[in-house]
């Protein structure tokens, strides 16, 4: 039995738009200078306090950047409903879900910086309220690359993280699966570069959503 844990952003759906149109809001009401996208695209993954500290130079969250947080998830629904800013999945992903969810062997979670309330509001758009068995969020664990959100999914399910297997696009995700002692696959087609997922401890990159069923199965 193996355990699959998927990132979520720059995974599974295409969110970079909507994240950073957000983030561009938040600095504005902010009276701060508006971020490039290169940057906001830099901290995907990490929880909100934590990657808003990180845009304005900081090592650690100060009250500004809690204050940041809350009015980003103030406005963040509205944004979503916008035209253009919408989460859409990317190319093959669904089938990819729907073939690995009928493997009896593999069970399904999802390990993301998103909010329980982003996590839930992206299964019910696309169907998968009952595709994941575990999940850890950001209001559940400290921020990636620490391996919490790895082991509490680990310790829910039994499975060991040596039979686990982290998929996500940043390097926060290579990190936090090598901190966990599990495996991590490497995606190509979100905001971290493949060298520098290489670097941060993929075992192996996927080029396409296709290649990954297969890729699970080269983990022994």
């Amino acid at each position: 039995m193996k355990l699959v844990l998927f990132d979520c952003d720059g995974t599974l759906v295409d969110s970079g738009h909507l994240i950073h149109e957000v983030m561009v809001r938040t600095f504005r009401h902010f009276e701060l200078e508006e971020p490039q996208a290169a940057a906001t695209h830099s901290i995907i993954g990490l929880t909100l306090d934590s990657a808003i500290a990180r845009m304005r130079g900081l090592d650690v969250v100060d009250a500004q950047a809690t204050a940041m947080m809350a009015h980003y998830k103030s406005i963040f629904a509205a944004t979503r409903l916008d035209a253009g800013f919408q989460e859409p999945l990317y190319p093959g992903i669904a089938g990819v879900i729907a073939e690995l969810a009928r493997q009896e062997d593999l069970i399904l979670g999802a390990v993301t910086g998103k909010s329980r309330r982003g996590l839930n509001l992206v299964c019910e758009t696309h169907g998968w309220t009952e595709t994941f068995f575990v999940a850890r969020t950001a209001d559940d664990c400290p921020s990636k690359p620490h391996p919490a959100m790895v082991l509490e999914c680990c310790d829910t399910t039994g499975i060991s993280p040596a039979d686990t297997i982290v998929i996500g696009d940043s390097i926060y995700d290579m990190e936090m699966a090598k901190a966990a002692g599990a495996h991590a696959l490497g995606v190509s087609w979100g905001y971290g570069a493949v060298e520098d997922l290489k670097r941060s401890g993929a075992d192996r990159i996927a080029d396409a959503t296709t290649d990954i069923p297969l890729l699970i199965r080269q983990f022994g």
